[in-house]
C-alpha cells in the first residue's frame, strides 16, 4: 500500500516502506531506546536475507490519507517506560507528518524487551 496525495504539479505516492524507513530512524534517535526490533522470528529471518533491512521493527498501515504505525522496540533499562513511550510516539508523528504531509492517526509502542 502507500500514501497519495496530490498537489498542483501532480500526484504524490510514498510507500509504506519509505514511512517505516523514517519511523524506524525517528525510534533510534529517542532516548531510552536501545533498537527497534522485529515482530516475530519469521520476520527476523527475512530481514536476514534482505540487503536492505530500513524500516526494520516498523508496521505502517494506510488507510485513505490517515497512517497507522506500530513500533516494536527494546528499551534501555532504568528508564521510565511511560516517558520513553510518549516520547516516542511525539517524535514519530511529528517526522511522519512532516516528511509525508498526511495524518498520523495512531502509533503504538511495544515493548518487546529492556537490554542493560
Amino acid at each position: 500500500m502507500s500514501v497519495n496525495t496530490s498537489n498542483a504539479y501532480g500526484k504524490i505516492s510514498i510507500s509504506d516502506l519509505a514511512i517505516a524507513k523514517v519511523a524506524s530512524h525517528a525510534a533510534t534517535e529517542c532516548y531510552g531506546i536501545v533498537e527497534t526490533v522485529s515482530r516475530r522470528f519469521t520476520d527476523s529471518l527475512s530481514e536476514l536475507l534482505k540487503k536492505d533491512p530500513g524500516g526494520r521493527g516498523v508496521k505502517v498501515t494506510t488507510s485513505g490519507n490517515r497512517i497507522y504505525i506500530d513500533v516494536y522496540v527494546i528499551i534501555k533499562y532504568g528508564v521510565s517506560i511511560n516517558a520513553v513511550a510518549d516520547s516516542l510516539k511525539e517524535s514519530i508523528k511529528y517526522k511522519i507528518e512532516k516528511f509525508t504531509g498526511m495524518i498520523v492517526d495512531t502509533v503504538n509502542v511495544n515493548v518487546v524487551g529492556v537490554k542493560l
